[in-house]
């Protein structure tokens, strides 16, 4: 697989969140763009990520998570994430990034330190991609290294399941 030095991504991923911060000088229009170009992308990055991980169908949204955290941000961020604090009903639970390459070398404007949600690409990225697969979550960063947090927390939340539609007629 072609990878992309992470380096140039982490720079040029930052040059465009500066950007953004100088076109909208508004924080959350920035994070809800980000957002926004991570679904997008998500939407598009899943079929990349069915096709080359050969995993097989995820029976549930733990399921899924596990996969996404293990195998996802593998194989796109040469990285991976623990699964962790799930809710009595699994629908809810907190991925941990414990290295997130997106962070290196940044440093968020002054003013910005605990309103920007700088990697809001990911929450994105995820909901998109999830979204493909039938499953419909929020996504949200609550703690993160540039806000001085010992780690980043993402927190996925299962807001609904759509049924599978197949593009022909099973003839049982």
């Amino acid at each position: 697989m072609e990878t992309m030095n992470a380096e140039i991504f982490t720079l040029t991923y930052g040059s465009m969140v500066r950007q953004l911060l100088v076109d909208t000088e508004d924080v959350e229009e920035v994070n809800k763009q980000l957002d926004k170009m991570g679904y997008n992308i998500g939407v598009r990055l899943i079929d990349e990520f069915l096709a080359k991980s050969k995993i097989n169908k995820c029976v549930d949204f733990r399921d899924s998570a596990e996969k996404l955290a293990k195998v996802g941000f593998k194989m796109f961020l040469n990285t991976t994430a623990s699964v962790t604090s799930w809710n009595a009903e699994g629908t809810e639970c907190s991925l941990i990034l414990e290295d997130n390459p997106m962070t290196d070398f940044v440093e968020l404007p002054e003013g910005c330190s605990r309103k920007l949600r700088y990697c809001n690409l990911l929450c994105g990225v995820i909901r998109g991609a999830l979204r493909m697969v039938n499953l419909n979550v929020s996504c949200n960063f609550v703690q993160d290294v540039l806000w001085d947090d010992p780690v980043s927390e993402l927190r996925l939340k299962l807001i609904s399941t759509g049924a599978e539609n197949y593009p022909f007629k099973d003839d049982d």
